[in-house]
């Protein structure tokens, strides 16, 4: 009987989403890549000292990795530095745990197959933590484009449970957004109508101040967790601080 052929390598862009130490010397990597979904492989050898190719495999470098695919772990051979977006986040908390949270999201939200919206979305995502953005603002932002995305998209303006035209006043994750005094089910958030308003905005990309930023957090944190069924181990690190 014929043995099987070795599946091709291939290269693509990918951004280090988590990590945790292999054997002696080796590690496990799980990449977001862009035409390749979620790839979770072994670099060899990168925990050495001398090891400039573990240097590139770090939160919040674009690279561009070579991969040989494998039946349970991928190989990755090499990572070339693309675009590096540490500068301004690994020496501010802040914008460190928002692009950190940016990363777990991306991670919870994507498969093993390509997705190049969602690439996008967290490559500007971390464009913009290198601006003067409010980082919380820039995290809600992904999140609630990430989540539209996905198919989890709010209702922000007429009511999610029986479409009766806002602006409201009130949100709950449960229901899917903007809920009206007659449906409103117990524990709904009280917001302002301009909070919904600046979702609607983020959602479609626009950006918004910051004079609202704790309710519009708030309410996105309690849409992504609902949705995911389980809490972001960095959003709880955002909160305790």
């Amino acid at each position: 009987m014929a043995s099987k052929a070795p599946r091709p390598n291939w290269r693509d862009r990918a951004f280090v989403v988590r990590t945790y130490d292999f054997g002696e010397a080796d590690r496990v990597v799980v990449l977001l890549t862009q035409h390749h979904g979620l790839v979770r492989g072994v670099a060899k050898g990168v925990r050495k000292a001398k090891s400039r190719f573990g240097s590139r495999l770090q939160p919040f470098v674009e690279v561009d990795a070579l991969i040989y695919p494998g039946k349970n772990l991928a190989t990755i051979a090499s990572a070339d530095t693309v675009t590096y977006y540490g500068a301004r986040i690994i020496d501010d908390f802040d914008r460190y745990a928002a692009a950190c949270a940016v990363l777990e999201t991306a991670e919870k939200l994507s498969y093993d197959e390509a997705d190049p919206a969602l690439f996008a979305l967290v490559e500007g995502a971390l464009e913009n933590l290198q601006t003067d953005q409010h980082p919380t603002m820039v995290l809600d932002a992904f999140i609630l484009q990430a989540t539209e995305h996905a198919g989890w998209g709010l209702s922000l303006f007429n009511c999610a449970n029986c479409g009766a035209p806002g602006p409201h006043k009130a949100f709950n994750a449960t229901v899917g957004g903007a809920v009206c005094n007659n449906c409103r089910p117990p524990g709904s958030l009280d917001v302002e109508r301009e909070t919904l308003h600046d979702m609607w905005l983020m959602q479609r990309g626009s950006p918004v101040s910051s004079q609202r930023s704790a309710q519009i957090h708030r309410a996105t944190v309690a849409h992504l967790q609902f949705n995911l069924e389980t809490g972001l181990k960095s959003l709880k690190i955002m909160e305790q601080a």
